[in-house]
C-alpha cells in the first residue's frame, strides 16, 4: 500500500482519505482513471495518457476538474513523495456524491479526484525478462472497453479464472476472435509481422500499444491490424503484451501451446529494446 495518496486537493495517508458512501464511483462505477508508467522517476508518455483521459471524459459526459498541467503536478508530487523510481501513478475521477442514489447523474456534479503511486513489483520485472504464459477466457466485459472506467469486474473474473493455472495473464476472446489481455494489449508475431486487433469499442486504446506501433518503423517490422482467431494466436511464432506496467512482456505459451521454442523470441526482444529507448527519452 502507498504511504501517501492525493484526494481532492490534499496529500494524506491512505487511512485518512475518505469519500462519501454515496459517491457515484462506489455506487455505479461512474468513474474513469488513467495510469502512467514511471521510469527513472519520470512519467512515461504523459501527453498520450492525457489525450485518452480527455476522450474518456467526453465519452462519459464528464468534465475534468483539473487541467493537464495540474494533473502533471499531482502525478509528479505523488511519485516524489512515494520515492518511486520505476512503477506506476494512478489518477481516478468519479462523478462525485449526489446525496441520493439515482441512476441519473446530477446537473451540478462535484467530482472526486483520487491519486496514488506505486513501485513496480519484482514479479512484473521477472515477467518482462522471462516471459509469461497466457490462458484464454471469454470476453464478458461491457461493450465500451475503449473508455477507461473503473468498472473492471470482467477483467477481475478473467484474472481469477486463470490464477490457478499459474498463467501471468488472461487472453480474452469474443465471437471467435481475440480481443486483448484482461489488463493489457495483445500482439502475435507471425512470419516477422506484428498481428494485433484494430482499434474499436471492443478494446482499450492502449497508450503503450499506440507508442509501440509508432516505433515499429525503427525496427523495420511489418504491422497487420486485423481480427484474428485464438487458433492463430496458438500457432504464432511469438507473442507479447503491452501496458503501462508491463511495457513489452513476452508471451511464451497460450493455453499450453508453446510459442516458438518456449522462450522470448527475437522480434519481441528487439521491440523491448526499442520501447525502452523510447521510454527513457520520452519521460518527463
Amino acid at each position: 500500500m502507498p504511504d501517501v495518496v492525493y484526494l481532492n486537493g490534499r496529500y494524506c495517508r491512505p487511512e485518512e482519505a475518505t469519500v462519501s458512501v454515496f459517491d457515484r464511483g462506489l455506487l455505479f462505477a461512474d468513474a474513469i482513471y488513467e495510469v502512467a508508467g514511471v521510469i527513472d522517476g519520470k512519467l512515461l508518455d504523459f501527453a498520450s495518457h492525457m489525450l485518452r483521459l480527455d476522450r474518456s471524459m467526453a465519452e462519459m459526459r464528464m468534465s475534468c476538474p483539473l487541467s493537464h498541467a495540474e494533473i502533471l503536478e499531482v502525478m509528479r508530487e505523488l511519485v516524489r513523495r512515494e520515492g518511486v523510481d520505476e512503477g506506476l501513478v494512478y489518477m481516478q475521477f468519479t462523478r462525485g456524491s449526489t446525496g441520493d442514489r439515482d441512476f441519473l447523474p446530477p446537473d451540478d456534479p462535484k467530482p472526486t479526484v483520487f491519486g496514488f503511486a506505486q513501485h513496480k513489483s519484482e514479479a512484473t520485472k521477472a515477467e518482462i525478462k522471462n516471459g509469461i504464459a497466457m490462458v484464454s477466457q471469454p470476453d464478458i466485459r461491457w461493450g465500451r472497453r475503449d473508455i477507461k472506467t473503473v468498472g473492471l469486474m470482467g477483467s477481475v473474473f478473467a484474472k481469477m479464472a486463470v490464477k490457478p493455472t499459474g498463467a501471468g495473464e488472461a487472453l480474452l476472446h469474443q465471437d471467435g476472435f481475440v480481443t486483448e489481455g484482461a489488463a493489457t494489449s495483445f500482439f502475435a508475431v507471425k512470419d516477422g509481422a506484428i498481428l494485433t486487433r484494430p482499434l474499436s469499442n471492443d478494446i482499450l486504446h492502449g497508450c503503450t500499444r499506440k507508442a509501440l506501433l509508432g516505433l515499429l518503423a525503427e525496427g523495420d517490422i511489418r504491422l497487420d491490424e486485423r481480427l484474428f482467431t485464438l487458433e492463430e494466436a496458438h500457432t504464432a511464432d511469438e507473442a507479447f503484451i503491452t501496458g503501462a506496467s508491463t511495457y513489452v512482456t513476452p508471451v511464451v505459451s497460450i493455453d499450453g501451446h508453446k510459442l516458438g521454442d518456449g522462450t522470448p523470441g527475437p522480434v519481441t526482444r528487439r521491440l523491448q529494446e526499442i520501447y525502452e529507448e523510447f521510454a527513457r527519452r520520452d519521460a518527463i
